[in-house]
Parts: structure tokens; C-alpha cells; sequence
């Protein structure tokens, strides 16, 4: 704190008087306490008022102004509260001497660094690379956006009944912080259901909810990884494994995939990985299903290496034609098999909740990383989905969208063979949200893409779910889930004058 002048002083400073006659305006629509806050914060971080001025007391400004007494005490002592000011009764009201200036000569010499020029400039080399390889979306919705559900017919009524039934019940334990894995209610519905569709071997306790896929790849990084350790991934394959495991550390290695799934064998030529990720029932984007020797395979190699396999099974409720397959992790007598699944495609994707199946060895720490450091939550939210489940909505709500999702594909199938004829290779597996339209050898199926942008249809090239130096095979993901029957036709012949063939 500067030293204080004397006290003598009782008029309006000639700085201070000059900022008030040229800024302060009672007619504006501004109030009179927050003008006048303002004006006095500005100017004493500009020095314009210095460092040990004194100011004039509130019943003389008040009176200069034509303002209330209480509205300049106001202002005096919330600048006083902000460290602006020094006010004491009978003492005066002095301006603070809060320059940064003589902390920097002490403790960091020289001029001041500016501020980055550029955001490149400003972020790390891995924030840099996330940026760079980032493949989130500004567009969520609209012919062809692929991995987007039909939402409009998700049964709202339904839900509200279920959330207000629990809105009524008085249960602090759902609004206050969540330190479990989980409600229990629907960690115990979500093993009935696992075990009777999906064929995975588990009990509630194994079951661990995230807020979504993405929380919880980052929750296996951070638990089995470190800093280093190197991870298989699909190639081509999900863009958000490769951010999520590098930001966390982990050296993502590409592998490849052919109509088996992913090759381990040429996996193993990179090296032994700490995880391995893979969609075995519905490999994305590419829509390959692994056979089964390629499961034994796999599961053998990481038995033997110490590896820990992510099964993603992100659609695999949605096949045509024939039952869904059963999981990978049912195939596993050695508990080196982690499933993960979201809600994100048989709900609606802003529920932001997903869950995973651990391996009894890992239960104990697995419930510990999230509560450390995720918290868990939304428990109001899980109660809701307990109930959707265990009334048997989830699964009559699955059905429909088969249904649905399954007339949707055979107009999108349609509409190809009406303007490519069998020309164009097409890759689903008869089964998911959206499928590849190949495009012939040499396209680039990035300018394409951009061409049906401006047509206003939305689509991903294939190409940018690679990694890598391997060849790419030019294609574009069509999503048609959310995409009304009646209109697929018109928006696929748009997208076919940008195909242009």
C-alpha cells in the first residue's frame, strides 16, 4: 500500500473530476452503481486515478453527481472489497498500489512476453496434435451425418412418466456427488440384459457407468497404461480412440482390418501392445464381423501377452436378418476382455452415458479411478434408465428402431442400385447406423465429400478414419438412421450429382 497525502484534501481530484464530466451519464441505460463502478475500476488499472489518491468522500461525490449517498457507498466498498481501494470511517478512501511492475523487476527481469499470437503458438505439441487430427463434427444431424440415431421417435412420454415418478420420491442419494460405479438399480437391469442379448458373462459389481465411451477409454488409459505404452487400434477405425489414448499418453499403432476383423498377426509384427482396441461384432467404419477363429486368435495373443482387449459394442443391438452376435468378452475364460458400450445409439446421444464390463481382477480399482477422478453422476438419470429397462421399454424401443432402421437401409440400398447399379461396392455387415459407399480406386473421397457439403448434404469420407501409410480405400459413410424413409431417394440423388459418376 502506497503512503497515504494528507488528508487536508476535501475537493474532487482534477483526474477524477475529468473522467466523471467526460463517461459519467445518469441519462444511460446503464445503473448509476455499476457506471460508476465501472468508470473508477478502469481507470485505477489503467493509472489513470494513481496509486495513493484520494478519493472524495460519498457524501461529496454523491452531491457532484446527483446520486444517492448509499449508491457511492456501495461502490466504495465493493471496490474496497476487490482490493481497488482502502477505506476506514473518518480515515478517507485512498487509491491501492496493486501495479504488477515491481513483482516483475523482482522476480522476472526484462520486458513482459506478449501474449501468442496464434493458438499453434500457444498450445502443446500434443495439444497441437489433437487439434490437428481431430475428427468431431460442427454438423450433427442432416442426410447423410453417419452414427446419428433416429431421436424424434425415442418414447418421451414414457421417460418423463419415469423421471417424474422419481422426482417425487424424496432421495437425496440421486442429487448429491456419486462416489460408486454406478445406481445400483441399473447396474443389476443392465447384467440381465447383457446376459440375455449380448451374451456377456458378468455380475452387477462388474459393471462400471461412464459418462459416455470417451470417459471411459480414458479411464482404461489412465489405469492400465502408462506414459508410452503402446495401443492397437483399428485402421481404418474410431477417430476418438487415437485422442483419447494420446492425450492420455499411450503410442496408438494402427492395424489393419479385412473382412475377418482386425489382423493380429500383423498387429504382432508391431510389437506386443498394454491394450488393444476392437469392434469385433460391427467393425467401424467398415462393418466387417470377426470370425470366430479371428476371436480365439485374438483372445489367445492377449492371454499370452499380457494384453488387455476393449471390445466396443456401440451398435450391435441393430443387425437385419438374422440375431445379433454374441459378444467377444462371452468368449473370454481368462478375464483379459474389457466391454464397453454407450447408450449414445439405442437412446439418444445427449444422455452422455455409457458403461463398462471389467474383469473381476480390475473391479476394486476400476470403481476407485472413477470416483478419483471422474465422480461419477447423473444418478437421477441412471434411476430413470434402472426403470426403462427393468419395465421392459429399452428393449421394445430397440425393436422398433430395428424395424425402422432396417426400411431405412433398403431405401438408402435402393436408391444406390438405382444411380450406381453394382458399380460402387457397398460395406455394412447388414447391420449398425450407417454404411460405406465405396467409390472407385483413385477417387478422393474428401473433395467429394466437401462436394456434397455444398449441396447441403453431410457425409465422411473414408479416408479420414485411417492412420498412417496404409493404403486407403476411397469411400464415403452414409448414415441413414435418422433419415426419413420418404426422403432418402431425393437426398441421395443430390449426393449422387456430387459422386458425379
Amino acid at each position: 500500500m502506497s503512503p497515504r497525502p494528507s488528508p487536508a484534501a476535501s475537493a474532487t481530484p482534477p483526474l477524477l473530476a475529468d473522467l466523471l464530466q467526460q463517461h459519467f451519464d445518469p441519462a444511460s441505460s446503464e445503473p448509476n452503481n455499476q457506471q460508476l463502478y465501472r468508470l473508477l475500476r478502469d481507470a485505477i488499472l489503467q493509472e489513470a486515478l494513481p496509486p495513493g489518491l484520494r478519493l472524495p468522500s460519498s457524501r461529496q461525490l454523491a452531491a457532484e453527481l446527483g446520486l444517492a449517498r448509499n449508491t457511492v457507498i456501495h461502490v466504495y466498498e465493493r471496490l474496497g472489497a476487490e482490493g481497488y481501494v482502502s477505506a476506514g470511517v473518518g480515515q478517507g478512501t485512498f487509491v491501492l498500489d496493486t501495479r504488477p511492475d515491481k513483482l516483475a523487476s523482482r522476480d522476472a527481469p526484462g520486458p513482459a512476453r506478449p501474449a501468442p499470437a496464434t493458438p499453434e503458438a500457444a498450445i502443446s505439441r500434443r495439444g497441437a496434435e489433437l487439434v490437428e487430427q481431430a475428427g468431431a463434427g460442427e454438423k450433427q444431424w442432416g442426410a447423410f451425418m453417419p452414427g446419428v440415431p433416429e431421436v424424434r421417435t425415442f418414447p418421451s412420454r414414457t421417460w418423463m412418466r419415469l423421471h417424474n415418478r422419481q422426482w417425487r420420491k424424496p432421495q437425496p442419494d440421486l442429487l448429491t456427488y456419486a462416489v460408486g460405479p454406478g445406481l445400483p438399480a441399473l447396474r443389476s437391469a443392465l447384467a440381465d440384459y447383457l446376459h440375455s442379448s449380448r451374451g456377456v458373462r458378468c455380475t452387477p459389481e462388474q459393471i462400471i457407468v461412464t459418462n459416455g465411451s470417451h470417459s471411459a477409454l480414458q479411464l482404461i488409459a489412465l489405469l492400465l497404461g502408462d506414459a508410452g505404452d503402446t495401443a492397437w487400434v483399428e485402421n481404418p477405425g474410431y477417430w476418438g480412440v487415437h485422442s483419447v489414448w494420446r492425450s492420455a499418453g499411450l503410442a496408438t499403432l494402427p492395424v489393419p482390418v479385412d473382412n475377418e476383423g482386425l489382423q493380429v498377426d500383423e498387429g504382432a509384427r508391431l510389437g506386443v501392445p498394454k491394450l488393444i482396441y476392437a469392434s469385433p461384432s460391427h467393425q467401424y467404419p467398415l462393418g466387417a464381423v470377426m470370425s470366430l477363429a479371428r476371436r480365439r486368435r485374438l483372445l489367445a495373443y492377449a492371454r499370452r501377452h499380457d494384453s488387455w482387449i476393449v471390445e466396443d459394442d456401440y451398435d450391435s443391438e441393430f443387425r437385419y436378418g438374422h440375431p445379433p452376435l454374441p459378444s467377444l468378452q462371452g468368449l473370454d475364460d481368462h478375464g483379459r476382455v474389457i466391454y464397453l458400450a454407450t447408450f449414445s445409439k439405442v437412446i439418444y446421444p445427449g444422455l452422455r452415458l455409457g458403461y463398462m464390463v471389467v474383469p473381476e481382477a480390475l473391479v476394486e480399482c476400476f470403481q476407485t479411478g472413477l470416483s478419483e477422478l471422474f465422480r461419477g453422476g447423473q444418478y437421477l438419470t441412471q434411476a430413470v434408465l434402472a426403470d426403462f429397462i427393468a419395465e421392459g421399454h429399452f428393449v421394445s424401443h430397440i425393436r422398433r428402431m430395428r424395424h425402422l432402421y432396417a426400411a431405412r437401409r433398403e431405401a438408402l440400398l435402393s436408391a444406390i442400385r438405382q444411380h450406381f447399379g453394382d458399380s460402387l461396392a457397398i460395406h455394412d455387415g447388414a447391420a449398425g447406423l450407417h454404411l460405406v459407399l465405396g467409390l472407385p480406386e483413385g477417387s478422393d473421397d474428401r473433395a467429394v465429400a466437401a462436394a456434397a457439403l455444398a449441396r447441403g448434404i453431410l457425409t465422411r469420407p473414408l479416408s479420414a478414419y485411417y492412420r498412417g501409410d496404409a493404403a486407403h480405400l476411397p469411400g464415403l459413410l452414409l448414415g441413414y438412421a435418422h433419415v426419413d424413409e420418404d426422403d432418402i431417394a431425393r437426398h441421395f440423388a443430390t449426393l449422387a450429382g456430387a459422386i458425379g459418376l
